[in-house]
């Protein structure tokens, strides 16, 4: 692991222990060439997944895209980075533990959208008139209603 300050190859671990989501490891790192320390996250390598979109086009899944997606639906609201990251990382784990090389957008979508609606009612709403695209105000108020009961 090459140091990110001066570029060493000349480091070591002195910490190992798994992270916050139990999904990766975290380890404390020492540069025994400018001594400064660093961390780092090992994550283990899935299977590449392709996703299929709605028009039948297939492409590699991308964490960012879901990111992306949460994060405007999020914007303004009093949600942190934190819960943020957590609702992604749920997402990837129930995605991931399907086990499936292919998965259709609209199953991601629809687990986004679950776990949307326990994080923020407005992030919810927003999230859910992009991606139901919704074409007039009756189907945005069918939407309201389910959430208000």
């Amino acid at each position: 692991m090459k140091c990110p300050f001066c570029s060493s190859e000349n480091t070591r671990v002195i910490d190992s222990r798994p992270a916050d989501d139990n999904n990766s490891i975290r380890r404390r790192r020492l540069c025994d060439d400018c001594g400064k320390r660093f961390t780092t996250y090992e994550k283990v390598e899935t299977i590449p997944l392709i996703v299929i979109k709605k028009d039948n086009n297939r492409e590699q899944y991308d964490r960012a895209k879901i990111e992306a997606g949460v994060l405007r639906a999020c914007h303004k609201r009093p949600i942190s980075a934190e819960q943020i990251t957590k609702l992604i990382d749920e997402v990837e784990v129930e995605v991931f533990n399907r086990e499936e090389k292919e998965i259709a957008s609209s199953v991601i979508g629809e687990i986004l959208m679950d776990k949307i609606k326990d994080l923020d009612p407005v992030a919810y709403v927003r999230f859910a008139s992009v991606y139901r695209e919704f074409k007039d105000v009756n189907t945005f108020m069918n939407e309201l209603k389910k959430i208000l009961v």
